[in-house]
């Protein structure tokens, strides 16, 4: 967590705000097999957004739970995507691939509301977008794929 100091009052620490929302879309135990057995380790996917078209996918392991979430968290700050909206929907139709995962989202009238589901969701909800109609054409269910293709998706979108 980003701590700021507090200026006169006994050096203490308060959390500093931030302004995105952030989401654990997956968090998984992933296991590396070494000569004296196996080794643990946490593998965090997080989708961060302002809800007015910055959105960021983080992925990051750590030993514990709380360590793979703090590095998302500060993966996707590095990786920060702004997507060009049009009023609560986007201005055409994209589709994109990655790996496995394929993804079409379509632009839909003021309040239709969000038709998407899973990861594609979540991503496009971060982003700020309320109208649209996705979907997930590859057979993968990962989730982390199916984010990032999402995430290919919007960087494709021309304002």
């Amino acid at each position: 967590m980003a701590f700021q100091r507090q200026g006169h009052r006994d050096g203490k620490f308060i959390p500093k705000k931030s302004e995105y929302k952030e989401k654990t879309l997956d968090l998984r135990r992933v296991t590396r097999v070494v000569a004296g057995g196996k080794r643990f380790s946490f593998r965090c996917t997080l989708v961060m957004g302002d809800e007015r078209g910055t959105v960021a996918v983080g992925i990051a392991k750590g030993v514990d739970v709380a360590q793979a979430i703090d590095k998302a968290r500060n993966d996707a700050k590095k990786n920060i995507l702004k997507v060009p909206l049009k009023g609560t929907t986007l201005a055409h139709e994209v589709t994109a691939k990655f790996s496995a995962a394929r993804v079409i989202i379509k632009p839909a009238q003021k309040g239709s509301g969000l038709k998407a589901g899973g990861a594609v969701r979540t991503v496009l909800l971060m982003a700020g977008i309320k109208d649209a109609s996705a979907k997930c054409l590859g057979r993968t269910k990962n989730k982390l794929t199916n984010a990032l293709a999402t995430i290919e998706a919007l960087k494709k979108i021309k304002a």
